[in-house]
Order: C-alpha cells, then structure tokens, then sequence
C-alpha cells in the first residue's frame, strides 16, 4: 500500500451538500435528475454523486491555500443553483437532516453502496448523514502515523466545533453531533486505529481484505486516515458545515494542525498522543457534549473545556497560519464561538418555534445562503411562526 508523493500541506475539501424541497423542506431524491443535467456535457470533476439519492458532494481542486479551496466550492455552487433553483431544491447542510425519515431514503444505484446496505442491514439504512472532509498533503510517507496519532489528541475538539446534529427523525436526540453515534455503528468507520509502524497498518489492510471485511482501503471510513492514493492525511470527523464560513474555519484548523505537528516531526520531537481508551471517551464526549465537553488532553489524563482548549490552539497555530495564508479562516474560531456551534444555533431557533425541526431546516437553508452563520436570536424574530408540519 505505497503512499504517494503530494506536495506538504497543501489542500482538498470535500462538502456533502442535502438537496431541500422548497416547500416542505424535507430532503428530495433528486440526485440522478440533478447529476443527469450537469452531466450533459461530461464530468465535472467538483460535483459527485454519494451514497444517498438526496445527496450532493462538491469539492475543490487540491490547491496551497484554504481561500483557493472555498473559491472553487463557491464556483461549483454557483453551477449547481441554475439546476436545482427550477426543480424547487434548495442546496442546503448540517451532519444530518433534522426530521427526514430515514426509512424514506433512496441509495445511489451503485454495486458498493448496495454490497454497504446488504451487509450492513439497518445500521446501513440509517446513513443519511451528511459531513466535510479535509485532505492534507503530507510529503514524507514517514510522517502519516505519528501527524494522524498527534492529531487524535485534539480531533474531539474539532468534531464538538463542527457538531450540527442535534435532532433525527423529528426527535432532540440531546447530542450535538448525532451523526457521530450513527456513523460509527459501520464496521470499519469511526474511531482509527493506532498504528506506530506503516507495515503494521498493510497488514492490517491485508487481514481485513483477505478476511472479506473490506474490498479495498477506501471502505476503512475512520475519523482520520491516510488516503495512499493522494499522499494525505483526511479528516472526516466533521459534521457538515452548514455555511461555507465555517468550512473554512474547518479546513484551516486541519491544514494548520498538521503543518503545525510536521514541522515539530522535522524538528526531531515526540509528537503527542493519547490512549486509546481516551480517545474513545473524547468522542463520546464531545458528540454528546459538543462544546460544553470537558475533554481529555493529554496521555496522563488531564482534561480541559472544549473552548479554553480551542483559544489555545488558536494561539499555538497562528504562525502557522500566517505562512499557509489561512489566518483569516482559523480566526473564525472566535466567530464559532461567539455565535455558537451549528447545533447550538439550530437547537435555539427550534426551541422558539412551534415544529422545531422545520425551523432548524428553514436556518440551515438561510445560513446556506448567506454563507455564514446567522444570529438565531435574530433569525426567530425575523420570521413568521412556523406552525405546520410538514411530515405525512
């Protein structure tokens, strides 16, 4: 499993995207019909299909910079919106959709996503979940362990800031990152395993291919892996961003971490890392929590909030930032926090109305629009009581 040459830290986004029905604002199967017209003059390489029939990807190119990545999903957005304006489809996100029946929903016509189901049986009906990945290129195949390793002592951190879950199926789940609980009951999803030595991890590989549980390493759909094909370290811990702002501020702390521990790598120190058994309590904390979690820190133990560990984080990573020219996204952290992670905003505007998950789906669509976050305090009183239900 060679792990291909990519130029250091250099950038790739990917941004699962729900297609919205206007006027009721529960999810549209319309994936083939949407695809079928922007196909019709070839493949465009920023805009897939995915395993759910409501689902659109974009993605960037892989470029050096995070503004360079949002630029290309801004113009693939801009593509799509012609397309789905006159089908009645809102493009809209959060990590799952907050009162669409997941018995409802269709799987892409596709032999992998079928062999997924079959296998998987009702956990694998549940996947209507919805996340952002960063690719990070990493230049010295030496390095992938130690950085993904380091990285788990902070990625419950980045999944509380991401978290936009709340609710499934109509019902508060009281999680923040809902997506997080579901996605992990897949076999070979979740949590990574740590590995110190690179040919422990093929033969990891090898034994889960010989053994039938997998089919190729692009089904191992942890948290944090290394994609061999590309030379890079992705991260898909995230619940999707409901507004291109904070994707951003996703990207940028994820290219900033890793350039961060590849640098402290090249100077010769012990990267950190974190037992397991921790790393499976962060988790937990943090989908349940988000970012009201105390996590823990460190290989001894020591714990801290969620928000005292990110202004931290944000003072070690600004040089970092500065030389990747990504400063201005990694300082919508502060922003996050000021008006509150994506559950958070959405629990509130729920919470005011009368069908609170119509409500949250009516945020997500505007905060799609306006590519950042909205004050759900002035989103409520801006809007008209939303009283009906729009579920059979």
């Amino acid at each position: 499993m060679r792990f291909q040459q990519s130029k250091r830290s250099t950038i790739g986004v990917e941004w699962e995207l729900q297609m919205v029905d206007v006027d009721t604002g529960d999810l549209r199967q319309s994936a083939d019909a949407v695809m079928d017209i922007v196909e019709r003059d070839g493949k465009n390489p920023h805009i897939h299909r995915e395993m759910l029939l409501n689902t659109i990807e974009i993605t960037s190119g892989a470029r050096a910079t995070v503004p360079e990545c949002l630029d290309d999903l801004r113009v693939t957005t801009a593509l799509l919106r012609p397309v789905t304006t006159p089908m009645r489809i809102d493009l809209a996100t959060a990590g799952t959709h907050p009162f669409a029946n997941p018995a409802y929903q269709r799987v892409t016509d596709n032999g992998r996503y079928a062999d997924l189901v079959e296998r998987t049986q009702y956990w694998g009906r549940q996947m209507q979940l919805y996340g952002v990945h960063v690719h990070v290129g990493v230049e010295d195949p030496n390095k992938v362990l130690p950085i993904m390793t380091a990285l788990l002592t902070r990625f419950a951190q980045l999944q509380a800031l991401s978290s936009s879950s709340p609710y499934w199926a109509g019902e508060d789940t009281g999680y923040a990152s809902n997506r997080a609980m579901y996605f992990q009951q897949l076999p070979t999803a979740g949590i990574p395993r740590q590995f110190t030595r690179w040919e422990d991890l093929e033969n990891y590989v090898q034994d889960i291919t010989r053994t039938s549980v997998i089919s190729d390493f692009s089904e191992v759909r942890w948290d944090i892996r290394p994609s061999p094909k590309l030379g890079t370290i992705e991260v898909r811990v995230f619940d999707a961003a409901t507004n291109i702002f904070e994707v951003g501020v996703l990207a940028a702390l994820t290219q900033c971490l890793v350039e961060y521990y590849s640098r402290r790598y090249d100077a010769g120190e012990q990267l950190p890392t974190i037992p397991d058994w921790f790393v499976a309590e962060n988790k937990w904390r943090a989908s349940r929590y988000g970012m009201d979690a105390t996590l823990i820190i460190d290989e001894d133990g020591n714990q801290e909030d969620v928000v005292t560990t990110l202004r931290n984080m944000l003072e070690m990573l600004r040089p970092v930032a500065d030389d990747l020219g990504c400063r201005e996204q990694l300082e919508g952290v502060n922003e996050i926090i000021r008006m509150g992670a994506a559950y958070q905003r959405l629990a509130i505007v729920g919470k005011r109305h009368t069908f609170p998950a119509k409500a949250m789906v009516d945020l997500m669509r505007a905060e799609f629009k306006a590519d950042r976050p909205i004050d759900p305090l002035s989103f409520t009183a801006a809007a008209p009581a939303r009283l009906k239900d729009p579920r059979p």
